[in-house]
């Protein structure tokens, strides 16, 4: 839903790329418009023309929720081909960037001039490097499944009814572990503007870094089709790489008390709007 880039004059395109990159940080923005890039290095791959429209970086649509007004709340969001972004705003202050969800089709570049490309690289070797890190005893607790699920559990609902954290426990981690968890858990939330994520790894921190929950399924092996969650009671991330021949990657964000600014805004409108 919304207005696709390609349908918007420059001056729009201009505009509506400037909203993206005030929303973002440095990092988020440049993997928002890589992630984008992909869609023309695939029509290459897949040998569709020049004016394929199917894969197509300005197939992205952008669309606001309410009035965009100092003292009003609104959002908007982006979203396209392996892109959701959605963003709560109260007074103009940044009060969400939850669900967050960034794909990568292919994820490393099998042909071409851009041959190598990974978009989603750390989330995928830091994860690979913690899970071979942990020993028999660890392992074993933190292989929920042995065959990977086939996409992200918490899917397109509302709110993220995901259950109870399963996996390895950070308390059960050696200290160089418990920093690769945590070096992980940036990566994702410094795609967001920094007193964005700064708010939620500090609300995650508050809840107790004992709580949160490391999990994987399937193969360990690059090119093994694997899954893996890391679940606190605040939060839960999902990373999902099966698809063609493991070589296509999903991952989202979920706020399990904010996705899109839902406690914040409920507070505004009982405080304002009596």
């Amino acid at each position: 839903n919304g207005l696709p880039i390609k349908a918007m004059n420059e001056e729009q395109r201009e505009a509506a790329m400037q909203l993206l990159q005030l929303s973002l940080s440095e990092t988020g923005f440049q993997k928002a418009t890589n992630v984008m890039e992909l869609e023309g290095v695939l029509r290459a791959i897949e040998g569709r023309p020049e004016n394929d429209t199917y894969r197509d970086p300005n197939n992205y649509y952008f669309t606001i929720f309410g009035n965009p007004q100092l003292g009003e709340a609104w959002g908007w969001r982006l979203e396209g081909p392996h892109i959701s972004l959605n963003f709560s705003s109260r007074s103009n202050e940044l009060v969400s960037a939850t669900p967050t969800f960034f794909g990568s089709n292919p994820a490393k570049v099998p042909s071409g001039p851009k041959k190598g490309w990974r978009v989603l690289q750390p989330e995928e070797d830091l994860a690979r490097t913690l899970v071979k890190s942990l020993n028999q005893s660890q392992i074993k607790t933190a292989l929920i499944a042995v065959e990977a699920y086939p996409d992200i559990i918490t899917g397109t609902d509302p709110q993220a009814n995901i259950g109870d954290p399963e996996g390895l426990a950070y308390s059960k981690m050696n200290t160089e572990q418990q920093n690769q968890l945590m070096q992980l858990l940036e990566v994702y939330y410094n795609v967001h503007r920094a007193e964005v994520a700064e708010e939620s790894l500090k609300t995650i921190r508050a809840a107790g870094l004992e709580n949160i929950y490391y999990a994987w399924a399937g193969g360990l092996e690059v090119g093994d089709p694997h899954y893996y969650r890391l679940q606190g009671p605040t939060f839960v991330i999902e990373y999902d790489n099966t698809q063609n021949d493991a070589n296509h990657i999903h991952t989202v964000i979920r706020d399990l008390q904010n996705d899109w600014g839902e406690n914040v805004l409920k507070t505004h409108y009982e405080e304002a709007h009596k």
